[in-house]
């Protein structure tokens, strides 16, 4: 299910149970994950893209292994707000993913999460090679924290 808004999100995932965060490029996927109590955000892993099934498979195989109840998509928006192609495309691999599982999709925007990943990497002192193999999962962690962050704003609002 592909959810409209976080608040929506947020009630269909159970206590006790962590999310995933994607950051979904052209030639890779970024994977972070959640603690239990929906806190914080871990950078996990890249998965290099090969085709649509192959990577849904991966990410889904990781999904499985860690027991994730939700995942959150970055939806890379351009800076005015608008929708362009990589919406579009982010918005297609929902779809098809939704075929896939029953865990619940929410669409958060990411603008800024990989320049703000690689300016951390770049105050850790974290080299260029080192940067290149570690930014797609920072910015998963980025996106996923603002979600978690959003989240726990709607649970102390109710």
């Amino acid at each position: 299910m592909i959810c409209d808004s976080l608040e929506e999100f947020a009630l269909l995932i159970p206590p006790g149970r962590a999310i995933a965060g994607l950051d979904l490029g052209t030639k890779t996927i970024g994977l972070a994950l959640s603690d239990m109590l929906l806190l914080s955000a871990t950078p996990d892993r890249t998965i290099r893209r090969k085709k649509f099934t192959l990577d849904a498979e991966a990410l889904l195989e990781r999904l499985t292994e860690r027991e994730i109840a939700g995942m959150v998509l970055g939806l890379p928006r351009n800076m005015d707000g608008t929708e362009g192609p990589r919406c579009q495309a982010t918005r297609a691999f929902a779809r098809n993913l939704e075929r896939m599982t029953n865990c619940p999709i929410a669409l958060w925007d990411e603008r800024l999460s990989t320049v703000a990943a690689e300016r951390a990497l770049i105050e850790a002192d974290t080299s260029r090679r080192r940067r290149a193999e570690v930014i797609d999962h920072v910015a998963a962690s980025y996106i996923l924290q603002g979600a978690l962050d959003r989240m726990r704003h709607i649970r102390t609002m109710s």
